[in-house]
């Protein structure tokens, strides 16, 4: 077997046909097939490998360079996509083979995060990785918003195409990057996708000439559902905002739909407020997305609390060592091989750790799940480290 990396037209031979096979309905059809040369500039900056037997690909994985907000730092992360493999070729450890690559070569160029989209959470435990919250689904009627259209609200809406707004909406899609535990973004060169397809309306609510809050969305029918992305709002004004848009389509169709984190609590936002929220997490087609430190130099200088604990990291490819976690100066910091006495020790894999430093485990659930062996003096000094958070992904690859 020899592994490869994909110059940007290979990827139309080699690893667009294994991915079309295993995501797509197939066989492929011309067209979709010809989709795939309009698809190309927007995988310009990704690294894809490919795994070949006699010539010929038969698995592939790609690697796109974002980056993530971790606990008020944004660090380099990889987003990998693209995992497949010739129906011939499975079970025969083409995937770890590549995986194992195509991250040595992502942490060596400085990503010290990666995240993805499992077929199967259990496969990329194995790997490290760790679920993150899926987010919410709502949906409702825009009669039950009828409330919202007597509130006198600050500010007010812009409504344009997503390819006039789009500067706008990339602006404020960063500031959520500075300011959410866990967002992330695409690079540049997949993100215009979004705006060269243009089949989304962009809304967006501003405070005082600043944008504050933003959605996309299409109608699907007369009679329909007004089907948004992800609502993004910097506070109650700018969220009310967008709902009160929303409630104006009362006569137009018979429900509207949006995505968010999985700490919003809609059920509260009006009184007698008939909603759906719900999160559907089922292997392959819907899942969670998983998460995981590449480099333990990712915690230094992270927000803490005044815990002090010694770990073990053991088993992994990527993190290992012993480590002296201190956050008696509000951040972490971190000490290699450093035996110090009387401070609780504990022993963690690389999915443990990342839990923690994500914010989506206690340090009791860790020692529960398996990630690791973490003793009760442990528990209350990595719980006064890391502080339970709820991280928010925001892409979707």
């Amino acid at each position: 077997m020899r592994i490869r990396s994909l110059a940007a037209e290979e990827r139309l031979t080699d690893s667009f046909p294994l991915q079309g096979y295993a995501f797509e309905a197939s066989p492929l059809t011309a067209a979709r097939t010809e989709e795939f040369h309009a698809y190309l500039p927007y995988n310009s900056g990704n690294r894809t490998l490919v795994a070949e037997e006699g010539g010929e690909a038969v698995a592939a994985a790609s690697a796109i360079p974002m980056r993530q907000n971790l606990r008020g730092r944004v660090l380099p992360m990889a987003g990998v996509a693209g995992v497949a493999t010739h129906p011939l070729a499975r079970r025969r450890g083409h995937v770890r083979t590549l995986l194992h690559r195509l991250l040595d070569e992502m942490r060596d160029e400085g990503h010290a995060l990666t995240a993805l989209y499992p077929f199967r959470a259990s496969f990329y435990e194995r790997f490290g990785y760790v679920g993150l919250p899926a987010r919410r689904r709502v949906t409702l009627a825009p009669a039950d918003l009828g409330p919202l259209l007597r509130a006198d609200l600050p500010g007010e809406l812009g409504w344009q195409r997503i390819a006039a707004g789009w500067s706008r909406y990339r602006a404020f899609t960063e500031r959520c990057l500075d300011d959410r535990h866990g967002f992330a973004l695409f690079p540049e060169f997949r993100a215009v996708g979004l705006r060269d397809r243009d089949d989304r309306w962009l809304l967006t609510a501003q405070v005082d000439g600043a944008t504050m809050g933003a959605v996309t969305y299409r109608i699907d029918n007369y009679g329909g559902e007004l089907v948004a992305d992800d609502l993004l709002a910097d506070d109650p004004y700018a969220r009310a905002l967008l709902l009160q848009f929303f409630a104006r389509h009362v006569d137009q169709v018979t429900r509207v739909s949006f995505a968010v984190p999985a700490d919003a609590l809609p059920e509260l936002w009006l009184t007698d407020l008939s909603v759906r929220v719900e999160a559907r997490v089922a292997g392959p087609a819907s899942a969670a997305p998983m998460a995981r430190l590449l480099s333990v130099d990712a915690l230094a200088g992270l927000p803490a609390g005044p815990g002090r604990v010694r770990v073990e990291l053991a088993g992994d490819r990527w993190l290992a060592g012993t480590y002296l976690l201190d956050g008696a100066t509000g951040q972490l910091e971190l000490v290699a091989d450093r035996a110090a006495r009387g401070v609780p020790s504990a022993t963690l894999t690389a999915a443990g750790l990342s839990a923690l430093a994500y914010g989506v485990l206690d340090p009791a659930e860790v020692a529960v799940r398996g990630l690791g062996t973490v003793p009760a003096d442990a528990v209350t000094e990595l719980r006064r480290l890391f502080p339970r958070a709820l991280p928010y992904l925001f892409a979707d690859f």
